[in-house]
């Protein structure tokens, strides 16, 4: 019951403290045979580190990852990756305040009702931390997938600042610190972002993943959904309270003349003129493009005093020092990627253990 770990034939177990000496985690059920190095897995870690910009936290972590099994001479070898990520940066007295008050918004309340204990230093394993480890996963997950299929990301909306979807430039994403594929909504999140953050506040984020190439029939009826397993996976990440895929809650306002997905031929082949779906059809891939969209909330750490109590039950406030995202959703984009990733290669090796290759 320790529930550190998700995936079925590409299985996933995180460890690790926000605050303590390292994070990791362990990949099973890789295949045998595929290239794989940390030089293949650290690009995607620099996209999620921290202190890149004035945007996010500025706790300095490089993030270099260490390869501790599972491959030899270059090559997977069938038998559990282990990664390993040092925190070199911590900065637990900045905690120290505030290690017997609950922050509103935060897990330490429950962690305490659940557990009786709890890592104060950052959140422990509630903190965002963790997620480092989930983006080296994905990293692997990329690998078992091949080059056929490509995710990737974006921040389409930051508290009230919405993306305009005619402007979406792929390209675009790179060339700004939000992952944002508006150029005008890019600048327009820079000065929304900068006065949160001078506020000493924090503010949400809605971030869209799109997966092309993913092919049609993966995924299982009922319990084995591959949107169930997108949606679950994604509510996984810290701060998530969110999910929809494809059309999702506007589908709410569609009719059914509007909400299909109309189709013709496409040369020998079913081709769909929308993708409502979002790529899935009762729970099974289609062979359009699988689109999931998550909204994350606000940092729960702010300087900003709010009502609280403590562990013996006096009403106080409680602010928190120290170093903090102004906007996690901006970091969630290669999480997401990550999560999305790995849930892909999970459904490959299903679908290949039931149908065949």
């Amino acid at each position: 019951m320790s529930h550190n770990s998700f995936g079925h034939l590409f299985r996933v177990t995180t460890f690790g403290e926000s605050h303590g000496p390292a994070i990791g985690c362990v990949v099973d059920g890789c295949p045998p045979g595929l290239e794989l190095s940390e030089a293949d897995i650290q690009p995607f870690l620099d996209q999620r580190r921290p202190g890149q910009s004035r945007h996010t936290t500025q706790r300095q972590e490089a993030d270099q990852v260490r390869i501790l099994s599972g491959v030899f001479e270059g090559l997977t070898t069938g038998t559990p990756i282990g990664l390993m990520i040092e925190n070199t940066d911590q900065r637990s007295k900045d905690y120290s305040e505030i290690k017997d008050k609950f922050r509103p918004g935060h897990a330490d309340f429950t962690y305490i009702e659940k557990y009786g204990i709890r890592d104060y230093r950052g959140g422990g394993r509630s903190s965002a931390r963790e997620t480092a480890m989930r983006v080296a996963a994905g990293a692997v997950a990329r690998k078992v997938l091949g080059a056929g299929i490509e995710i990737r990301g974006a921040l389409v909306r930051m508290g009230k600042k919405v993306i305009n979807a005619d402007n979406w430039d792929w390209d675009e994403v790179s060339r700004n610190p939000f992952f944002c594929p508006d150029a005008a909504a890019a600048s327009e999140f820079e000065s929304y972002l900068d006065g949160i953050r001078k506020a000493g506040s924090s503010v949400g984020g809605v971030v869209e993943v799109q997966a092309t190439g993913v092919p049609a029939g993966w995924g299982a009826p009922i319990y084995g959904k591959l949107d169930g397993d997108l949606a679950a996976a994604m509510m996984s990440i810290n701060a998530v309270k969110g999910v929809e895929i494809g059309a999702g809650m506007a589908a709410a306002e569609l009719t059914g003349e509007e909400n299909a997905d109309d189709m013709r031929m496409a040369g020998n082949r079913p081709t769909f003129l929308s993708n409502n779906a979002g790529g899935i059809l009762g729970g099974i891939s289609s062979g359009q493009e699988v689109i999931v969209r998550f909204a994350v909330k606000p940092t729960s750490s702010i300087l900003t005093p709010r009502q609280t109590v403590d562990r013996e039950g006096n009403e106080t406030e409680i602010f928190t020092k120290g170093r903090h995202d102004p906007c996690v959703g901006i970091r969630a984009v290669p999480v997401g990627e990550a999560m999305m990733a790995c849930v892909l290669a999970d459904h490959l090796l299903r679908h290949r253990a039931q149908c065949g290759s």
